[in-house]
């Protein structure tokens, strides 16, 4: 199913997440709401089978199963911060021409921001500028992770999730002595990832994709990226301790622009789903 199709089905009514190409060792693991209390388990077709304990720790299947249709997805984790990066694909690089960073660029998008697939990205209610969508790569960390090398930020990454990185763009350089990334970046809504963690996946092979209004309008490889995964959490595991839930996203490359008012935007990556919110 193309995301636009699995967009359309959703606002048909169905829940289904458009999950493409899984591999056979890979888990889709969500949290949700059902029957008024919140949850967490794996994900199989449209059969969302619950689990007790935590996530990145030894989580335990129960008996108990639901219709994917029949819950409220939430963000499948709970971050204590979204770390964005700032010029990590080579071929953005080379089209804006910048250099490549010695060390890698990024921001921290406040936790308010933060929706699910599904819900609404809202254009801020004292801002009227352009709003701009990322499609990205989310890295999730699944344990705690301070000071790391290679083989340690390794076995701290629980999987990977699709991000819209969504921008106030004109608040960036609105002043000229100080680019406000974290409030370009962390109004209410603005931290989109889900709608799932899937584990197993070997980044270097994903493509990300966004789709505009059923125009697609980024398409590029994870392989092009500047700083890998690993690489990324060990060298930012240096300045700042991660904790299980937090999400790095990657970056990203040509093609993001402005949504109006009225838009679907859909962030797809393959073995992981399709993540669609309109803006209003």
């Amino acid at each position: 199913m193309r995301p636009v199709a699995a967009a359309q089905e959703c606002a048909a009514g169905s829940a289904h997440l458009d999950i493409m190409h899984v591999n056979v060792a890979t888990q889709h693991w969500l949290r949700y709401q059902h029957g008024g209390r919140t949850a967490f388990g794996t994900l199989d077709g449209d059969t969302v089978t619950r689990y007790e304990g935590d996530m990145f720790a030894a989580p335990v299947p129960t008996q108990e199963t639901v219709a994917l249709d029949a819950v409220t997805i939430l963000p499948p984790t709970e971050p204590t911060k979204m770390i964005g990066l700032w010029n990590n694909f080579a071929a953005l690089g080379a089209k804006l021409g910048l250099a490549v960073p010695e060390d890698p660029l990024y921001f921290i998008k406040g936790s308010n921001a933060f929706i699910a697939t599904g819900e609404t990205i809202r254009q801020p209610r004292f801002y009227d500028g352009r709003v701009v969508f990322e499609a990205e790569l989310g890295i999730v960390i699944g344990k705690r992770c301070s000071g790391a090398d290679e083989t340690e930020a390794a076995a701290a990454i629980f999987g990977y999730t699709c991000v819209n990185d969504v921008t106030a763009f004109d608040v960036l350089n609105k002043d000229a002595s100080f680019a406000q990334w974290t409030r370009a970046k962390s109004f209410d809504t603005f931290g989109v990832f889900g709608p799932v963690v899937a584990t197993g996946l070997d980044p270097g092979t994903l493509t990300i994709r966004a789709v505009l209004n059923d125009e697609e309008r980024q398409n590029y490889p994870a392989s092009d990226m500047i700083v890998k995964p690993v690489r990324l959490v060990s060298l930012i595991s240096r300045d700042m301790t991660l904790m299980p839930g937090d999400v790095i996203a990657c970056g990203t490359s040509i093609g993001a622009g402005k949504m109006k008012p009225g838009s679907t935007i859909e962030i797809a990556i393959d073995g992981i789903g399709t993540l669609h919110n309109h803006f209003e």
